[in-house]
């Protein structure tokens, strides 16, 4: 069975930054797009950035856009999210995700989720 395994939440002033980190087992990386969704208190979960690992090929939410970037290590079947510019409404909890990509896998797979607060 798939898995992802999220880290590198916490706290952090306005301004800061944190990077993200998300491990998959279970599947074949190559064959599925990963991707960080995040989820405020009352909130819908909404889709924070993407990227299809074997090509390297990236979209983010507008309201991310040159703050934060997402990027993989397909020898580690690893995808991160590097936050800066970090702002009170960038908090969430963060999850990472695992879709098929071109059909190739099957299966979606969530992590449990990591806690990132911006305050002062």
């Amino acid at each position: 069975q798939g898995a992802l395994v999220e880290s590198g939440g916490g706290l952090v002033q306005p301004g800061g930054s944190l990077r993200l980190s998300c491990v998959a087992s279970g599947f074949t990386f190559s064959n599925y797009a990963m991707s960080w969704y995040r989820q405020a208190p009352g909130k819908e979960r909404e889709l924070v950035a993407r990227i299809i690992p074997r090509i390297g090929s990236t979209n983010y939410d507008d309201s991310v856009k040159g703050r934060f970037t997402i990027s993989r290590d397909k020898t580690k079947n690893t995808v991160y999210l590097q936050m800066d510019s970090l702002k009170p409404e960038d908090t969430a909890v963060y999850y990472c995700n695992a879709r098929p990509y071109d059909a190739l896998g099957s299966g979606e797979y969530w992590g449990q989720g990591t806690q990132v607060t911006v305050s002062s």
